[in-house]
C-alpha cells in the first residue's frame, strides 16, 4: 500500500480523496524537520502547505518518494532542483486561487475607490466624517490590467460588469483574443498615459521587478490608483511611497509586499494605502479547491495515469529518451532566451527542426520552446502539459516546421519569434551528450552555453570595443566566464556575447550602453 505524509493542516477532502483510492496517509501537522528526516523514507508521497521547508535533507532521505505536492501556487519552499535530481515530481495546486485571487483585487479595487477602510476607522473611533472620505465611481473608468493571464481575464470580467473600460498588456495575448473579451489591448505607456486604476498581475522576474517605478509613475495621468495581488516587488513601495505623498497617486491597495511580513513598511500607515496580509487565496472555497486538487494529482501521478500540476521533471511524464533530452533542454532555452530579448507583443512563433534525428520530437520541441517563452510572461505555472493549452488560449498563432540537416550541424532547432516591432531568430544545437549551445542570434553566428547570467550587446566593429566593456565588467567585480563574438563584416555591426559568473547591476547595464560605438546591450539569465 502506498503512503503519503501531510504535514501541514490541510482540508478533510483531500485525506478522503487519498483514502478512497487505497493510500494510507498519515497527517502530521507541524513535525519538525528533524522528525521529518527520520520517517519519510518510508513514504511514497507528501503533501505540503507554507507551513514546511521540504529541504534538500529531507528529500535526501526519502529514499521511496515519488510525487512532493504544494497544496498552493508557489513551490517556494521546496528545494525543487534537490527533488529534481533524485527523480522526485514536484507538483502545485496553480488554478485553484483563480476566482479567490479575483474577488480579492476587486475588493481591494472597491475598497480603494470608496476609502472603506478609511471610513470605518474613523467610524470606530467615534467619528462621522462623511465629508472627509469623498469616494469615486467606477462607471466610465478605465482600468488599465498588466497580465492577462487566468486571474488578469478574471478580473476584467468583474470590472466590465461595474461599467470600467478595460485595457490591457500582455505580451503574449493576440489582438483578436483580447477583442473578443471586450479587452483593448494597448502598449504598457498607454495604461500608464490613460488608465485610473492600474493593477498588476504578472509573475515576478528581471522584467517585472519595480514595473511601478518613479519613471512609469511619471507617465501616469494624475490621481491614478493601483493594485497589487500578484507579487511583492513588482511595485517599487519606495518609488509608491514618495508618488503618494507628492499626489501623484491618489491610492494604493496592496496584498502582497517585498519583504513577508511587512513589518515597519511606513506604507502600512500611510492614509492612502488599503493593505491585506497576503489574503489572495485566503478563502474557503480556495483552500478547499486546492487541497482537492493536489490530492486527486497524486493519486493520478502514483498511479501511473497522468501528471499533471509538475513544476519540474517534465521529462519523466513524457518518456524522454536519453537522445532527445538535452535537445528538449536546449528549445526550453532557446524559449527563455527568446523571452528576455522580446521586443513588443508576440504575433507568431515559427519553429523549425533539422535532422531525421529529430523529426518524430518536432511536437515536443515545440512545446519545450512554449513553455521556455510563457514561463516568464505568464502569471501561472507553465509546464509541458499546459504549455500549448495557454498558448492557443492566448491566441498566439505557432508553427513547426521540419527539415534536413543544416550544411554545419546535422541537429539544429532555430525559433523565429516575431512581434508587431521586430522578427528575431534564434537556433542553438548539441555537441556530444550534453553540451548545449546557441550558435546563431539575429543572423550572427555564435557559440555560447545557453546558462547561467549572459551579457549580449551590440556595437560598431572596432577595435577596443572589448576592453572597454571588459574594463566595466572587472569594475563590478564580475568575472567573465566564456566569449563568443559574431560580426556582419569588417567595420560594420558585431554581436558579443559574454558569459559571467554573477548578475550584472543595472548600473553597469547603463554604463555598457553609454560606451561610444555600442548600440544595444542586453542581461538575460537562462
Amino acid at each position: 500500500m502506498k503512503k503519503i505524509l501531510i504535514t501541514d493542516a490541510i482540508e478533510q477532502s483531500c485525506v478522503d480523496i487519498l483514502n478512497r483510492a487505497g493510500f494510507q496517509v498519515d497527517t502530521k501537522f507541524g513535525i519538525k524537520q528533524d522528525e521529518i528526516i527520520k520517517i519519510v523514507g518510508e513514504y511514497d508521497g507528501l503533501i505540503v502547505r507554507s507551513g514546511t521547508t521540504v529541504t534538500k535533507e529531507i528529500i535526501s532521505s526519502a529514499n521511496k518518494m515519488k510525487v512532493i505536492g504544494r497544496a498552493g501556487v508557489g513551490v517556494d519552499n521546496i528545494d525543487v532542483e534537490a527533488a529534481t535530481k533524485k527523480g522526485i515530481i514536484v507538483m502545485n495546486a496553480a488554478a485553484g486561487n483563480t476566482i479567490s485571487t479575483a474577488e480579492h483585487t476587486m475588493s481591494l479595487l472597491l475598497s480603494l475607490a470608496r476609502l472603506i477602510p478609511q471610513a470605518n476607522k474613523s467610524l470606530q473611533s467615534g467619528k462621522w466624517e462623511r465629508k472627509k472620505f469623498l469616494g469615486t465611481e467606477l462607471l466610465n473608468k478605465t482600468i488599465g490590467i498588466i497580465g492577462l493571464g487566468r486571474i488578469g481575464r478574471e478580473v476584467a470580467t468583474r470590472c466590465q460588469s461595474f461599467g470600467m473600460h478595460i485595457i490591457g498588456y500582455d505580451p503574449v495575448m493576440n489582438l483578436d483574443v483580447a477583442k473578443k473579451i471586450n479587452i483593448e489591448l494597448v502598449s504598457l505607456d498607454e495604461i500608464y498615459n490613460r488608465a485610473d486604476f492600474i493593477s498588476v498581475h504578472v509573475p515576478i522576474n528581471d522584467e517585472t521587478k519595480n514595473l511601478l517605478n518613479d519613471e512609469t509613475f511619471a507617465k501616469c495621468k494624475n490621481g491614478v490608483r493601483v493594485i497589487n495581488c500578484a507579487r511583492g516587488g513588482i511595485i517599487n513601495e519606495e518609488a509608491l511611497l514618495r508618488a503618494l505623498d507628492n499626489n501623484k497617486v491618489a491610492g494604493a491597495a496592496l496584498d502582497v509586499f517585498v519583504i513577508e511580513p511587512p513589518g515597519e513598511n511606513p506604507l502600512l500607515n500611510h492614509p492612502k494605502v488599503v493593505a491585506t496580509p497576503h489574503l489572495g487565496a485566503s478563502t474557503e472555497e480556495a483552500q478547499e479547491k486546492v487541497a482537492i486538487q493536489i490530492a486527486e494529482q497524486m493519486v493520478d501521478a502514483l498511479n501511473d495515469i497522468a501528471i499533471n500540476g509538475a513544476v519540474n521533471a517534465d521529462a519523466l511524464q513524457l518518456g524522454i529518451t536519453k537522445q532527445i533530452k538535452p535537445f528538449l533542454n536546449l528549445a526550453e532555452k532557446i524559449g527563455t532566451l527568446h523571452s528576455q530579448l522580446l521586443n513588443g507583443s508576440i504575433k507568431e512563433i515559427i519553429v523549425e527542426v533539422k535532422g531525421e534525428n529529430l523529426h518524430k520530437f518536432s511536437s515536443l520541441l515545440t512545446t519545450g520552446v512554449l513553455k521556455g517563452i510563457l514561463s516568464r510572461l505568464m502569471s501561472e505555472q507553465i509546464n509541458y502539459v499546459n504549455a500549448k493549452f495557454v498558448s492557443d488560449s492566448q491566441g498566439l498563432k505557432v508553427s513547426t516546421l521540419v527539415n534536413d540537416a543544416n550544411e554545419i550541424y546535422n541537429n539544429l532547432i532555430s525559433v523565429v519569434l516575431k512581434t508587431d516591432k521586430d522578427s528575431l531568430l534564434i537556433s542553438g544545437t548539441v555537441f556530444g551528450n550534453e553540451n548545449l549551445r546557441i550558435v546563431e542570434v539575429d543572423g550572427f553566428l555564435v557559440e555560447f552555453n545557453p546558462s547561467g547570467d549572459v551579457l549580449l550587446y551590440k556595437n560598431i566593429d572596432k577595435p577596443g570595443m572589448l576592453a572597454k566593456v571588459g574594463g566595466i565588467l572587472a569594475s563590478q567585480q564580475i568575472n567573465i566566464a566564456g566569449l563568443s563574438l559574431g560580426r556582419i563584416g569588417i567595420g560594420k555591426t558585431a554581436l558579443t556575447i559574454v558569459n559571467v559568473d554573477s548578475q550584472i547591476p543595472n548600473e553597469a547595464l547603463a554604463e555598457i550602453k553609454k560606451v561610444d560605438g555600442v548600440t544595444e546591450a542586453r542581461a538575460v539569465k537562462i
